[in-house]
């Protein structure tokens, strides 16, 4: 990297005295000339591009010049990869990666690349929201200004879009991701929600849906590690993601936060990777969080390289027990799909902000105001989790080909699949659902029902499904879906109706809930007085039905399809009926 006199190496933002943030172009053309300087240690590529056709930049930095996975891979090299501005307000990350970047490849710079490690930096992931700016968009946030958007083009929030994968941008990402096959992720962002003393907070998923010997590294090296390095640069960490159980009273202490799959760092748990999310104070000045940001993962960076063959080896444990999840399916154990608190607490030291509690006459609720003095209690914290829903998996599933945006995202996820050559009867287990509800508004582009929890409010409301065994026939060209893989997580979260993200959740197999054929009235008039007459049980089922629902009772519709629903011509519907079979074995079928 060229000294010369004159020459500037600071950040835009440095430039600015963090007042703004560079827009994209700039970013861009920033990272490009740390590459030049250094055209041996860092380069740049581009990785897909966005709605609106711009290209989303990936910015590789490796000692000797090892720009290739499989190069990097022959060297034992492991893969660090950083994310920045899902949501296109929050920019401390990309701020921090830029000086970092700059700083790696500088005689004098404070940082220095690991020989272990090959970094991957995004600097903009969300780049159309990045471009949408206005000083009006984080009315929480002390700066920049102005800031980017939440969403992309589309007004996707990419943080909810990992596994349904409707926006380019994931798929781009998901290409990138499998074609790198990162070791560590690190999601940068900066919070909502209460005040506090800490510039930076931070959370490692180690649930019960994470490898066993992941999840104790994480609590026992990563987590300290981190405290430690970012405390001693003079920044106030805190290890977890700050929820309230009470957004009116920190007093009441702090919420368990779930991770589906939705969010990026729940995908990392399917990939078998950890996934760090970063979250710096909203209220914090700019320039504190960017350079708190730096700190964060300026400490990561050390940690990996410290611990890149054990890290290597847990991804590889992990991976292997991922792809054993299947392989044994007539002894297979529970598999985890929903993790939720258990409600026990432990009390952690908490450094907030005195706050006074009142009655809004505004909202009509209760309400918070937030002072300058230092509150520092012992708050119950929500830490320990339990598996609330599981299932045992089968050997593999079997999706007929006709629901093609079902197997797309699977092929988008690069899931293992194979076709049947041919079509195929035989024994399936599959699932009979009802009792769904559906939101009156949309979520993500979509009418999903998804469980409630302390990010999300309920959507919809999910009924049950009940398992079935039966013979079924699926076409040729139908996609059969093993389980001996590393990515069986992600086949069985997408196929799973009670995940909390699965296709069916989102909506991808609504059509299954809606009836296509019925009679009319006169008909059905007939066919109820005959099946009162010859169907044992019929007739007290229906007087109770009609004694104890006033709505059903006032409904002649509702009362004749009663009748219907509960005769051959009902069950010809197969209203409810999940088209995907699972598999015992895979013996007998015939695969191309």
């Amino acid at each position: 990297m060229s000294h010369a006199p004159g020459s500037d190496w600071r950040t835009p933002a440095e430039i600015a005295g963090y007042r703004t943030t560079p827009d994209y172009a700039t970013t861009v053309r920033f990272a490009e000339r740390v590459a030049a300087a250094r055209p041996d240690t860092v380069r740049v590529e581009t990785f897909g591009r966005t709605g609106e056709g711009r290209d989303l930049t990936v910015v590789i930095a490796s000692n000797g010049g090892l720009f290739d996975p499989g190069g990097a891979r022959a060297a034992g090299r492991v893969v660090l990869l950083v994310q920045n501005c899902i949501h296109a307000g929050e920019p401390d990350g990309k701020d921090a990666s830029l000086a970092l970047l700059r700083d790696l490849v500088s005689p004098d710079g404070r940082t220095r690349l690991p020989d272990p490690v090959v970094l991957l930096v995004i600097p903009v992931y969300n780049a159309d929201g990045h471009e949408r700016t206005s000083p009006y968009h984080r009315i929480n946030q002390a700066g920049p200004e102005p800031a980017g958007w939440r969403a992309n083009g589309t007004n996707l929030n990419l943080n909810r879009d990992y596994l349904k994968a409707d926006a380019p941008e994931t798929r781009a990402f998901l290409r990138l991701f499998h074609r790198w096959l990162p070791d560590f992720f690190v999601d940068n962002h900066v919070t909502d929600g209460a005040d506090f003393q800490y510039d930076v907070t931070f959370q490692l998923d180690a649930t019960p849906d994470v490898a066993p010997a992941t999840a104790r590294w994480l609590d026992e090296a990563v987590v300290p590690g981190l405290l430690r390095e970012v405390d001693a640069s003079g920044h106030l960490a805190f290890p977890y993601a700050v929820f309230l159980r009470d957004d009116a009273d920190p007093a009441q202490g702090l919420a368990f936060n779930e991770n589906p799959p939705r969010f990026s760092t729940g995908q990392m748990i399917l990939e078998n990777r950890p996934g760090l999310l970063v979250e710096m104070h909203m209220l914090k000045d700019y320039e504190t969080r960017v350079r708190g940001n730096y700190e964060v993962l300026r400490a990561v960076l050390g940690l990996v390289g410290r611990d890149a063959d054990r890290l290597a080896s847990l991804n590889r444990t992990a991976d292997a027990e991922a792809a054993a999840i299947g392989a044994g399916a007539a002894d297979a154990g529970p598999f985890p799909l929903v993790v939720a608190a258990t409600g026990e607490t432990v009390p952690v030291r908490f450094r907030g902000r005195e706050f006074t509690r009142y009655e809004s006459t505004v909202s009509g609720a209760p309400a918070i105001r937030y002072g300058p003095r230092s509150w520092e209690p012992e708050l119950p914290l929500e830490r320990a989790a339990k598996v609330e829903v599981s299932v045992v998996p089968p050997a593999a599933y079997i999706v007929p080909p006709q629901w093609v945006g079902v197997i797309d995202v699977l092929e988008a996820h690069a899931v293992r699949m194979r076709r049947t050559a041919a079509p195929w009867t035989g024994p399936v287990e599959r699932y009979r659902c009802s009792g769904m509800e559906w939101p009156s508004r949309p979520f993500e582009g979509r009418f999903p029902i998804l469980r409630s929890g302390n990010v999300e409010r309920s959507f919809g409301r999910f009924g049950a499904c009940e398992p079935v065994t039966e013979e079924a026939t699926f076409p040729g060209g139908s996609a059969v879906v093993p389980l001996d893989q590393r990515l069986s997580k992600v086949a069985i979260h997408w196929l799973e109706p009670e995940a909390p993200d699965s296709a069916l959740r989102w909506g991808f197999f609504a059509p299954i809930f809606e009836q296509k054929e019925s009679g009319e009235a006169y008909v059905l008039e007939e066919l109820a007085r005959r099946e009162l007459d010859r169907v044992a049980g019929l007739r007290p089922e229906f007087e109770a039905r009609v004694a104890s629902d006033r709505a059903f009772a006032q409904s002649p519709g509702a009362r004749l399809e009663f009748f219907y629903a509960r005769s051959a011509w009902g069950v010809a519907n197969r209203v409810g009926v999940y088209p995907v079979g699972r598999l015992r074995t895979l013996a007998g079928i015939p695969l191309a």
